[in-house]
């Protein structure tokens, strides 16, 4: 779906934001890397008993399945479907292709998630031309980086640009200018308005306001039997109005990775191996963002649904799997020992107080360490996450 901008230039100054979202990213990257998915019902996600639905693609869609339902339901709404594990380095290593594509033009860039973000571009109409040209030119140039496709909203404010983007899916482009705004809002469902959840809005239809011209215009009084003191804020956004700056991204303050199993695991040996997978994956992504972690920390919930987590700040920051895993393992020995035979449902490594640059002046790790680490992300790096870990990880799968 494509909106044409109004071409006459709005009086005073005004931000230019888009939003940028791409479409059934986890499938759609599947669907690149193996062409004869094309045009299949594709799902990505847990494929055990307790797995869930990471990301659909627009064929499953069809079925009735969306992200976050049941896998066992997805099953049964399309028997036919394509079910595939997930693979988070390799949708990590195309979400990095894509910002860096964001990146280029203009450096506030405020990342949602791996597929989605807002860029400010107001200061970047004067060097590469309107807002319609520069959406134009990130799908472009987002296609010929991944092979992937993304869906454009542009505005004025983080509100409408992200409506606009959500609306013209898949492969949208969208742009809501300034005096469009009520002709685009006004026809919306009342549902669509941020905030207003699947409790509220039975409430709100009651009232007969079933779109958001009729929210914008009606009475004040009668919206605060449902909206109460929120009352000025939802008819604000009805109005398309939105004063949030888009805030470039911010350092992260932790990394960390967890499974749920499909099974409850109470061999050791079992846990350990998932540890070591998680270990490897926690301390890559360090390494390829330049930063080290001073703190492991361990995430376990047993078949009851009881929490614990458990962690260790080191002397010195680091970024060596071996320094992470043995971390972890430790951590991980400690609470067995508290909780002997108990089946484990859920286990997870995180790493925390980043610091930019590595530890390799800090004596923590040693040279042989660092090598193996090195060569084992260049193996990954060219031939996927796949192809090399260690030999304790492998336990698992040959239990």
């Amino acid at each position: 779906m494509t909106l044409i901008a109004n071409p006459n230039p709005q009086d005073g100054p005004q931000r230019a934001i888009i939003h940028v979202d791409m479409d059934a990213f986890f499938a759609s990257v599947e669907q690149y890397d193996h062409p004869e998915y094309a045009g299949l019902p594709v799902i990505v996600g847990g494929t055990g008993g307790r797995g869930v639905v990471a990301a659909a693609n627009y064929e499953v869609r069809k079925f009735g399945v969306f992200s976050a339902m049941p896998m066992s339901r997805a099953r049964r709404l399309c028997p036919d479907a394509i079910i595939l594990p997930v693979r988070m380095s390799r949708y990590q290593d195309v979400s990095s292709q894509v910002f860096k594509v964001f990146r280029t033009v203009t450096p506030q860039v405020e990342g949602l998630s791996l597929d989605e973000a807002f860029l400010d571009v107001s200061a970047s109409l004067a060097l590469f031309g309107s807002i319609e040209t520069i959406g134009a030119n990130l799908r472009r140039d987002i296609l010929n980086s991944t092979g992937l496709h993304a869906s454009v909203g542009m505005a004025h404010n983080k509100y409408l640009a992200k409506l606009a983007s959500d609306i013209g899916k898949p492969r949208g482009f969208v742009h809501v200018p300034a005096d469009g705004v009520r002709a685009f809002l006004d026809p919306m469902p009342v549902g669509r308005v941020w905030g207003i959840g699947k409790q509220t809005l039975p409430k709100v239809r009651k009232l007969g306001i079933l779109t958001m011209g009729q929210l914008r215009k009606a009475d004040p009084a009668v919206l605060s039997k449902v909206f109460g003191n929120r009352t000025a804020h939802f008819q604000a956004l009805a109005r398309g109005e939105d004063a949030r700056e888009v805030v470039a991204a911010r350092a992260e303050k932790s990394i960390s990775r967890e499974v749920t199993f499909d099974q409850d695991i109470s061999q050791p040996r079992v846990l350990y191996s998932e540890l070591q997978r998680q270990a490897e994956s926690v301390s890559s992504r360090l390494r390829a963002r330049g930063l080290s972690a001073r703190t492991i920390q361990i995430k376990v919930r047993d078949y009851r649904f009881r929490t614990a987590t458990r962690r260790r700040s080191l002397p010195a920051p680091t970024t060596s799997t071996e320094v992470v895993f043995k971390q972890a393992r430790s951590l991980l020995e400690t609470w067995l020992e508290a909780n002997q035979s108990t089946p484990v449902r859920l286990l997870g490594v995180g790493v925390s107080g980043l610091e930019s640059g590595d530890e390799q002046n800090s004596g923590f790790d040693t040279s042989n360490q660092r090598a193996l680490d090195q060569t084992m992300d260049n193996i990954k790096s060219r031939y996927g996450s796949g192809k090399a870990t260690r030999a304790l990880a492998l336990k698992r799968n040959s239990k």
